[in-house]
């Protein structure tokens, strides 16, 4: 049981079951009180649907906030998926910020994939919708992001986030750069004409 404990910390599994052959033991990493530890027989394993009911419970897991910790992890198709660590690191996040959490702080060592891991946490609030369109917006003008183009084009971009903010962002993010910078030095583009 002792190793396979070490196990379960390391890749964070609530749930740890052990067998020397002649029974079983199962050992309850998120129990607060009563045994954590108790011997099993084959027909007392408890069943998926219970143990997630009880994982739900000893993490705080409600109704509102159970679409945005199911969401999936994104796939291009490819056959990537994270690490266990990563793993860790984004449910341990998405947890976090589906408890109301507004900052997180993740720490992780150089080619560990930190652009992954914040890739995926930010795939997977939004497709599940924890994160608005006028929450994104907002965050693209809190970090400056339009800093890095000229004065005429910023000044549309940012015209162009506020506009459609509450309607899409989807808009803003397909658009064209070289039609706006084409547009911009024909002058037909504005940001009062927007």
């Amino acid at each position: 049981m002792q190793q396979a404990l070490a196990y379960a910390e390391t890749l964070d599994v609530p749930f740890v079951f052990s067998t020397n052959g002649d029974g079983f033991l199962f050992h309850d990493r998120l129990a607060t009180s009563g045994a954590v530890e108790h011997e099993l027989q084959l027909n007392q394993f408890p069943s998926p649907t219970e143990l997630w009911q009880r994982y739900c419970q000893a993490k705080g897991i409600t109704q509102a906030t159970l679409p945005v910790i199911t969401q999936s992890y994104f796939s291009d198709g490819g056959g990537r998926t994270p690490r266990y660590f990563q793993e860790i690191a984004i449910n341990r996040t998405i947890e976090a910020i589906a408890n109301g959490q507004k900052r997180v702080l993740l720490v992780m060592a150089t080619g560990t994939g930190k652009t992954f891991t914040a890739f995926q946490i930010i795939w997977r609030l939004w497709k599940s919708g924890a994160a608005t369109r006028r929450e994104r917006a907002d965050n693209v003008k809190k970090r400056n992001y339009f800093a890095k183009y000229v004065d005429k084009a910023r000044l549309v971009l940012e015209a162009l986030l506020e506009k459609y903010a509450d309607e899409g962002i989807a808009t803003i993010e397909t658009l064209n750069a070289r039609r706006i910078r084409d547009a911009i030095a024909c002058s037909r583009l504005s940001p009062e004409g927007i």
